[in-house]
């Protein structure tokens, strides 16, 4: 239970130190280590990817994130423009994922490892984000 919680945190401490930094703004190398720091450990152990994997999941990860973010705060698209942009964005990240290599089960390991913190932190913001 500990242990459950301890992730919890993390993860929400993660998504509040990457919002918390304004749209350019920040150090983003210093963003990349603080997420390398409280994400790694978890995307370690809930996909079973190597070290050296990992760093580079979170490299393309993060990348990702810098990339989509001002696709989502870009209040003069349309939403199905932003869903296109995305889409594009989350297949460029697919790619550079299998590009590591890995495997289609560790890529989908790392998708739903993702999609489970993303879930879990839209739950602690209660219910809202996109």
């Amino acid at each position: 239970m500990k242990a459950i919680f301890s992730t919890m945190f993390a993860m929400v401490a993660l998504v509040f130190s990457l919002q918390a930094q304004p749209p350019g703004g920040g150090d983003p190398e210093a963003m990349r280590a603080r997420m390398k720091e409280r994400v790694k450990p978890m995307l370690l152990d809930k996909t079973k990817v190597t070290d050296a994997e990992a760093d580079k999941i979170l490299d393309i990860n993060f990348e990702f994130q810098m990339k989509t973010r001002p696709i989502r705060m870009d209040q003069s698209l349309s939403d199905d423009e932003k869903k296109a942009k995305m889409k594009e964005a989350q297949d460029a990240r697919d790619k550079a994922l299998k590009a590591i290599p890995l495997t289609d089960e560790k890529v989908k390991a790392v998708n739903d490892f993702y999609e489970e913190m993303r879930k879990q932190m839209q739950q602690q913001r209660g219910g809202g984000g996109q």
